[in-house]
């Protein structure tokens, strides 16, 4: 609980809304906070699901998204996001920050992301774009 407080208030809900030029609504605590550190890994994936938007199905592949992948012990500062603007084709959007990239690599290889990929990921995202970013 206190790694997930400390995360949350670290927030990068200002990067991702000027890099994707919309609105959003992050699903925890807002911070102006979203400066990197040297080595830092920014990784984002903005994506359309094959369900219907903000149906039953899309709330809840990303309530299991975020509780997947927050569960993962390398992940800071998750946030998931809702597509407002009419100015790209994606819906939804996962950020986090990784502190190294030995992290965002174990993130890569963790069990956990290798099988909400393969069982989750692949069955029910349609289209997406990821995006990483390192200072």
């Amino acid at each position: 609980m206190k790694r997930r407080n400390f995360l949350e208030k670290l927030g990068i809900t200002a990067l991702l809304v000027t890099l994707l030029n919309n609105k959003s609504f992050a699903m925890g605590e807002k911070s102006d906070k979203c400066d990197l550190k040297k080595g830092e890994i920014q990784h984002m994936v903005i994506f359309n699901l094959k369900h219907q938007k903000d149906s039953d199905e899309a709330r809840q592949f990303i309530q299991d998204g975020t509780r997947i992948l927050t569960g993962i012990p390398v992940v800071r500062n998750f946030q998931a996001f809702k597509q407002v603007s009419k100015k790209n084709k994606y819906e939804y959007g996962f950020s986090m920050v990784f502190t190294n990239q030995n992290d965002y690599t174990t993130y890569n290889n963790h069990p956990d992301h290798e099988s909400f990929v393969q069982n989750r990921w692949m069955k029910e995202v349609s289209d997406f774009l990821e995006i990483d970013f390192e200072k």
